[in-house]
């Protein structure tokens, strides 16, 4: 198999997959237990029953929303712009396996501090990329 910018790409989607089987696994059950009716809710704050342990998995997921998009846009523009070189390709997937590490710690202990230490890596990473591309233009 051979690994391009995309493969960790698709690893995230993969993971974000991943995340939102474990939401429903959990928010479904909690729903049900809280007797909140689907059909009834009408905004967030009516899923404030479920347990916290629930609500932080449906943090991260949202969150794997957030930043990752970045991400997804950088590593095909890397891509097509011919900068997939192995260091950026190793700065990918480094960035992937901090959004797990990162997800891991929210839907468990959701330590904020190492979390967020977690981010900042991941951010880093981004920027390093970021950089590089920049830097190719040249």
């Amino acid at each position: 198999m051979q690994t391009t910018m995309l493969t960790p790409l698709l690893a995230l989607i993969v993971w974000t997959f991943v995340i939102w089987f474990w939401l429903y696994a959990t928010r479904l059950p909690a729903m049900r237990a809280a007797g909140i009716d689907p059909a009834r809710i009408k905004r967030k704050g009516d899923l404030d029953p479920l347990p916290v342990s629930v609500q932080q998995i449906a943090d991260n997921y949202n969150h794997l929303h957030e930043q990752p998009t970045l991400f997804y846009a950088l590593a095909i523009y890397t891509h097509l712009a011919g900068v997939a070189d192995p260091l950026n390709v190793g700065l990918a997937w480094g960035y992937v396996g901090l959004r797990i590490v990162h997800s891991l710690i929210q839907c468990t202990s959701n330590f904020v501090p190492v979390r967020f230490m977690v981010f900042a890596a991941g951010s880093l990473v981004l920027m390093v990329i970021t950089v590089r591309n920049v830097l190719a233009l040249f």
